[in-house]
């Protein structure tokens, strides 16, 4: 059963773009509400911590590494059928593949710098979210 909550993170090459701003903009465009919001840096422990689920991945470190290279801006998103709609709204993995209009699309620089994170599914919206913030409810 899909929730109302999802979780995201604007990484390093947005942050240090300067999009968080047109980012955020977009999100509560497309109805979202941000519930939580901060701006902090991982440490390289950290990011392992987070991305623990690939440590076994070739790219694990480089994305350990790049994760740490600067400040990210993590949220707690709230909209019914969170998750999906947000997946929509910020676009493939893959920039060249994003459909036009969306986040990815329109602020990504690869598909290792693609600009932002969104849960792909209600669980690890759960478990993310509560990674970035203990206290905040429901998390």
């Amino acid at each position: 059963m899909p929730t109302n909550r999802t979780f995201t993170m604007i990484k390093p090459d947005a942050a240090q773009d300067g999009n968080s701003g047109s980012i955020i903009k977009m999100i509560e465009e497309a109805g979202f509400r941000i519930v939580a919001l901060k701006r902090t840096q991982l440490t390289v422990e950290r990011a392992g911590e987070f991305y623990a689920v690939h440590s076994e991945r070739p790219f694990y470190n480089d994305l350990c590494q790049y994760m740490s290279s600067g400040p990210i801006v993590p949220m707690i998103l709230e909209k019914e059928n969170a998750v999906a709609d947000f997946r929509i709204l910020i676009g493939a993995t893959n920039p060249a593949n994003a459909d036009e209009g969306t986040i990815r699309k329109l602020f990504a620089k690869s598909i290792e710098a693609n600009a932002i994170h969104g849960s792909d599914s209600d669980e690890n919206a759960e478990i993310e979210g509560g990674f970035f913030f203990a206290h905040t409810e429901q998390f």
